[in-house]
């Protein structure tokens, strides 16, 4: 039997690495993580999830502020934003959940913790700070990084990304944003309430181009009437560095040629996978442009190497990596068989009104070719959002032909967390009947769940049918009031 130095060897430490590591270790598998970085927590902790939301909360509190005489409160004039205050908050967030992703955690747990760049030299085995690690089962979860496009100019033009984002010097006084998607689209918005002047361009016709276009353009108009600029079906012709400003020369959706002109440029163009210098040609891993081909069990064209995570560019979220980790664990150390299942997976954006969603939204359903119906409700009739000044959005519920869920996707207040009940209903197979017919406080936001079931079961229980029916067993007289005649 051949021998090796781990049970399991893990590169990567971020969400769907420690995953692994932590339940792996926990369960008496000889486990090794591998990070390249100075510290663990990945993308997500350092450059991601972590300081995206704790910039877009310190946003909306200096918003909210700005907005006093909305709430019935004086009106107050505010200084400008001193960015190096908001970046030190977010670094302190951040070493607040480094903690938890500290290398003593996890030897505390049984995992040894090596920092390093490895690469594969056989199937089994890497070399690492000059010498050589084998492991029975290997574990890919270097997650992904920015991309760059090849625009014409901009390898010659100062830019950010997200990795840069997080610890400005100063605030923008004005920022292009390139790209739409959810971290676009979050930046563009916290530092607009911030005070920089912001222009978002995108290639398609809407932001968040993953989502039904009805949705995101209530998230889109609420950014434009804080003073976001959008050029949507817009080509980049040519970028160039002014100096103290970068230039953007763009085609717009009318075919007219427009330039731009911002002190920062933010490029949020999608994400590539983290697949350099690993040595996985050489083995013969399988990848695509997208990242690591695996199977539904996680596992790489050579089975004892899973890639849960972004390296594999299926589901580019947090949740899901730690998910796939999951999986990873269930096969490599349990050996049980377990495939991963996408049909609930939730996502949000915490832009503001926010967008969750999970299943399937309209464009996914008729990309399908499924006949669904649609059944709405919207927060202007929510008692709670109005006392919030928070009105604005809806809830979409989506059904195929038998009635049964396909979808559900919230924009509004606290979207996220108000999907977080239609996660437990539709993973738990809970008739929406239930929810209907379940007790919520009022007025709380989660009370529109419960409205928009009960909207789709009114037509059936208030039918002229049921009415019939009724007046014919119990003689009831019909209506007290007719509105044609009765109201002065």
């Amino acid at each position: 039997m051949t021998k090796y130095d781990y049970d399991i060897a893990v590169i990567g430490g971020g969400a769907a690495g420690l995953t692994v590591s932590a339940g792996a270790a926990q369960l008496g598998a000889k486990t090794l993580i591998i990070e390249k970085e100075s510290a663990l927590g990945g993308d997500c902790l350092h450059y991601g999830c972590v300081p995206s939301k704790t910039l877009v909360k310190s946003a909306h509190v200096y918003h909210t502020m700005q907005r006093a005489t909305d709430f019935g409160l004086p009106g107050i004039e505010l200084p400008p934003v001193d960015f190096t205050k908001v970046a030190a908050r977010i670094k302190s967030v951040i070493e607040k959940i480094q903690v938890h992703d500290s290398v003593e955690r996890f030897c505390k747990l049984g995992a040894k913790v090596e920092f390093g760049a490895p690469r594969f030299v056989d199937e089994h085995a890497v070399e690492l700070n000059g010498k050589r690690v084998s492991a029975k089962h290997w574990v890919v979860a270097t997650g992904s990084s920015s991309s760059t496009p090849p625009f014409p100019g901009l390898e010659s033009t100062p830019y950010i990304t997200n990795k840069e984002i997080f610890s400005l010097a100063s605030l923008p006084k004005s920022l292009i944003v390139l790209g739409a998607g959810p971290i676009a689209v979050e930046m563009a918005q916290a530092f607009s309430r911030l005070g920089s002047e912001v222009t978002v361009i995108q290639r398609s016709d809407q932001i968040l181009s993953k989502e039904d276009k009805d949705m995101a353009d209530i998230a889109m108009v609420a950014m434009k009437d804080e003073g976001v600029r959008f050029y949507l079906g817009a080509s980049i012709k040519q970028i160039k560095d002014l100096g103290n400003e970068r230039q953007v020369e763009i085609t717009d959706a009318n075919g007219e040629d427009v330039t731009l002109k911002a002190s920062t440029l933010l490029v949020a163009l999608g994400r590539q996978p983290n697949i350099e210098g690993l040595g996985l040609e050489e083995i013969g891993v399988e990848m695509t442009r997208k990242g690591i081909v695996v199977d539904n069990r996680i596992r790489t064209n050579h089975s004892h190497i899973y890639a849960p995570g972004d390296i594999n560019g299926a589901y580019q979220f947090t949740h899901a990596a730690g998910y796939e980790g999951g999986i990873v664990v269930s096969n490599a150390i349990f050996h049980l068989p377990r495939k991963a299942d996408y049909t609930w997976m939730p996502w949000a954006t915490y832009c503001d009104p926010e967008l969750a969603s999970i299943g399937m939204n309209e464009k996914a359903a008729k990309a399908a070719g499924i006949d669904y119906q649609i059944w709405t409700e919207n927060f202007a009739d929510n008692d709670r959002a109005l006392a919030e000044d928070e009105g604005r959005g809806r809830i979409k519920m989506i059904l195929d032909a038998s009635e049964k869920p396909l979808g559900v996707q919230i924009v509004g207040p606290r979207a996220g967390d108000l999907l977080g009940e239609w996660i437990a209903i539709l993973n738990g197979k809970v008739k929406l009947s239930t929810l209907a017919g379940a007790i919520h406080p009022y007025p709380t936001l989660v009370e529109i769940n419960k409205r928009v079931a009960g909207t789709y079961f009114s037509p059936k229980i208030f039918s002229p049918t049921i009415k019939k029916g009724l007046k014919f067993f119990f003689n009831l007289k019909g209506a007290a009031c007719d509105p044609s005649s009765d109201i002065r």
